[in-house]
């Protein structure tokens, strides 16, 4: 996975996805979000997907992927928030694909 990064369009629509992440699932503004849009290397991927991480506590991070650009997801897109739970990547979990 490269991430792209540069045009402010791109920051915007991060920054966007980001603000409706912290809405969706109540986190605190002071809560960490990483909202990155990849092209993946892998076969039979879409040509680009955006990745967010999020953690609710220090310990306890969350994960999820769009496949799209930031810049097409609109806010219902999201994951509702009583998949919060679910989107918890147990401690130690790595995959290439993430």
């Amino acid at each position: 996975m490269r991430a792209s990064f540069g045009s402010d369009d791109l920051r915007h629509a991060l920054e966007r996805v980001r603000e409706w992440t912290r809405a969706r699932f109540s986190l605190p503004e002071d809560a960490l979000i990483l909202v990155v849009e990849a092209v993946p290397k892998l076969p039979g991927f879409p040509p680009r997907e955006t990745v967010i991480w999020f953690w609710s506590d220090a310990s306890t991070r969350h994960h999820f992927k769009l496949f799209k650009p930031a810049a097409d997801i609109a806010e219902d897109e999201l994951p509702p928030s009583w998949m919060k739970t679910a989107l918890i990547l147990p401690e130690g979990t790595m995959c290439s694909c993430c």
